[in-house]
């Protein structure tokens, strides 16, 4: 896109999470803001692997690169499989807490 002489490249969540001092601060905003949607919080983790190695962590994860590109992506729900698995490759995991 041009504007005035100057160039914006398509705006990619994941380089914001590279700006992001806590990642963990990141998802669990995001996964709030998302009220529990596995939809939301696929894409949030796939956010989060997109600004990091992507190959290295869906290597991690068990799967292809495409795979976990469409498993975290993806319109349809993810299994809880797969949000865990995606989730281990980039170091969380997943907790229930009490809702008050």
């Amino acid at each position: 896109m041009h504007h005035n002489g100057e160039t914006f490249d398509r705006y990619d969540s994941a380089d914001y999470v590279n700006m992001f001092d806590d990642v963990v601060s990141f998802l669990e905003a995001f996964i709030d803001e998302a009220d529990d949607d596995p939809r939301m919080i696929a894409h949030a983790l796939g956010v989060v692997a997109r600004s990091q190695n992507f190959s290295a962590i869906a290597q991690r994860a068990g799967m292809s690169g495409e795979g976990l590109y469409e498993a975290l992506s993806s319109d349809d729900s993810p299994t809880l499989s797969t949000v865990i698995q995606a989730a281990h490759a980039l170091e969380f995991r997943l907790r229930l807490e009490g809702i008050a």
